[in-house]
C-alpha cells in the first residue's frame, strides 16, 4: 500500500472516529437537555435542563394572567396572585426529556418540537370563587326578557326582547376554573355560553302568527241590529271568548259565547211577552200572551258568530231568527196593527200610524166558553173567498184572517147585521171577530201577514 493511501485512510478513520465522537456526545447531552427548537407550552426550552424547564414554567406560573372576554369587547383579568396559583412540580417534564429521540438530535433543528403540558398546579378555591365574585360583569347585571305581545289601544303588537346581560355564575366559575387548571390565558364567557339569553326573540314565527291571529279576531266589529237599539261586539268582548291552546293558536270559548247570545235572546226575545200599549183611547194597559214577536234562534246565531269572529269579517247584521214580528223597536207592534177592545166591542186597524178602519164589531161569547183569546198575536193567513166550519156550520166569507188557530177576522155575509154593545154576551160568535163587510174589506186590503192583532 502506498504511503498516500495510507494517509487518505488514516484522515477518514480520524473523521469518522470525530463524528461519531460527536453524535455520541450529542445523544448524551440531550439525554438530560431538550433538543434545538423544542417549545414548551409556548416558550422555548431549547438545551434547558430538566430544572432549567421546571423553572420556567414556575416563572409563568407566577406570572400567570387570564384575559376573560365579555361582552361588546369588554375584557377583563385575572392574575395568579388572586387566586394564590402555585406551580407544583412532577415528573412530567422529565418524561418529556426521556421520551425524546435523542438518536435523532442532529435532525432536530429541521422538525421542531412543541409540547404542551398542563402544568400542576394549585390555587386557593375560597380566592378564586372571591375573585370572580368580584368581577365588574357580575355588577348592573341585566335580566334577559323574552320577546312577548302587549296590546294597546286594541291593537297587539310584538314587544322584543331584552338580551339583557346576566350572567349563569356556575358556568363562569365553571369555565374559568376549567381555563385555570389547563394553563389557558384567555377565555371567553361570550363563545362559551355563560350569558344568560332569552328563550323567545321578536322573530319567532309563533310569535308573529299569534299577534297575527290575535289582531285579526279583536278588530272584528259586528253591530247586531234591534231597531232602534243596538247591540256591539268588539275587541274588548272578543278578548274575554279568546282561549290559547298549547300550541299557541286561539280558539273561542264557546260556553262564553254562548251565554252571550243566550243574554242577547232574554233580553231581546218578545214572542208571547208581556207588552205595554197605549190603546186608541190613551189607555195604557199591559197586554200577555198570544203568539206575536221575536224568536232569536239562538244555535245558528251563535255558529253565524263564531264564523264571522274567525274570518275577520266586520259589519252590522240581525241575529238568526225563528219567529219574526214585524217592527224590531222597542215596540215591537210598530204602527201598523189591529187592535180589538172585546168590552167596547170596537176594532181599530191603524196603517203607517194612520187610523183606517174604526168599526164596531161582535166577539167570541165568554157564556158560551167561545170568548176571544186576549194576547197579541200575527196575522197567520189572509183567504178570500172562504168558508169556515165549525161542528154545527159553514159559513161563506168573503175575507178571511186567521190570527189564534181557528180565531180570525172575517166578514159576516147576511147573517149579521149588528155589532157592537152587548150582542157577544148573548149573540156572539165561536171567537172570531164578526166585523162589518166594508171595514173587514178595507183591513184585508192593506194588512200582511205577520202583522199584530193586539186583543184585550
Amino acid at each position: 500500500m502506498s504511503k498516500g493511501k495510507k494517509i487518505v485512510i488514516g484522515i477518514i478513520c480520524a473523521l469518522f472516529v470525530l463524528t461519531l465522537g460527536i453524535y455520541l456526545g450529542g445523544v448524551w447531552y440531550f439525554s438530560s437537555h431538550f433538543l434545538p427548537g423544542s417549545a414548551l407550552n409556548g416558550r422555548n426550552c431549547s438545551f434547558q435542563t430538566e430544572q432549567d424547564a421546571q423553572t420556567m414554567i414556575a416563572e409563568s406560573i407566577a406570572t400567570y394572567q387570564l384575559t376573560i372576554d365579555e361582552l361588546d369587547g369588554v375584557q377583563e383579568k385575572m392574575d395568579a396572585q388572586d387566586m394564590k396559583l402555585k406551580y407544583v412540580e412532577d415528573d412530567s417534564v422529565r418524561k418529556m426529556l426521556n421520551q425524546q429521540e435523542k438518536w435523532k438530535w442532529f435532525l432536530s433543528v429541521a422538525s421542531p418540537k412543541k409540547y404542551t403540558m398542563s402544568a400542576s398546579t394549585t390555587y386557593s378555591e375560597k380566592k378564586l370563587k372571591e375573585a370572580i365574585e368580584n368581577l365588574n360583569c357580575f355588577k348592573k347585571m341585566i335580566e334577559p326578557v323574552d320577546a312577548h305581545i302587549e296590546e294597546k289601544d286594541g291593537i297587539y303588537y310584538i314587544v322584543p326582547e331584552v338580551v339583557g346581560n346576566k350572567l349563569d355564575q356556575n358556568k363562569v366559575t365553571e369555565v374559568i376554573t376549567e381555563a385555570i387548571e389547563n394553563g389557558e390565558r384567555q377565555v371567553s364567557l361570550v363563545d362559551t355560553s355563560c350569558y344568560l339569553k332569552p328563550s323567545v326573540y321578536q322573530d319567532d314565527e309563533a310569535l308573529k302568527k299569534e299577534v297575527e291571529e290575535l289582531n285579526r279576531y279583536t278588530q272584528v266589529t259586528i253591530y247586531y241590529d234591534f231597531g232602534d237599539r243596538e247591540e256591539t261586539v268588539d275587541g274588548d268582548l272578543i278578548r274575554t271568548w279568546l282561549v290559547k291552546a298549547e300550541d299557541g293558536s286561539y280558539t273561542l270559548d264557546e260556553a262564553a259565547m254562548k251565554d252571550y247570545v243566550y243574554q242577547l235572546a232574554y233580553k231581546y226575545d218578545t214572542f208571547g211577552g208581556t207588552r205595554e200599549f197605549v190603546t186608541a183611547t190613551g189607555q195604557k194597559i199591559t197586554i200577555k200572551g198570544g203568539d206575536y214577536g221575536y224568536v232569536i234562534k239562538q244555535d245558528q246565531t251563535l255558529q253565524e258568530l263564531k264564523d264571522a269572529i274567525l274570518n275577520g269579517k266586520s259589519g252590522t247584521r240581525e241575529p238568526v231568527y225563528l219567529y219574526k214580528g214585524a217592527c224590531r223597536d222597542t215596540n215591537d207592534i210598530g204602527d201598523t196593527y189591529v187592535e180589538i177592545d172585546l168590552t167596547n166591542q170596537k176594532m181599530y186597524f191603524y196603517k203607517d200610524g194612520s187610523l183606517l178602519v174604526e168599526t164596531e164589531v161582535v166577539t167570541g161569547n165568554p157564556n158560551k166558553g167561545n170568548a176571544t183569546p186576549t194576547g197579541c198575536y200575527a196575522l197567520d193567513n189572509k183567504k178570500s173567498p172562504a168558508v169556515l166550519k165549525g161542528e154545527d156550520y159553514a159559513s161563506d166569507v168573503t175575507y178571511w184572517m186567521p190570527f189564534n188557530k181557528n180565531v180570525g177576522i172575517h166578514d159576516c155575509g147576511t147573517w149579521r147585521t149588528e155589532f157592537g154593545g152587548k150582542i157577544y154576551l148573548t149573540n156572539g160568535s165561536h171567537g172570531c171577530v164578526n166585523t162589518p163587510f166594508k171595514a173587514a174589506e178595507t183591513i184585508y186590503n192593506n194588512i200582511e201577514i205577520g202583522m199584530p192583532i193586539i186583543v184585550y
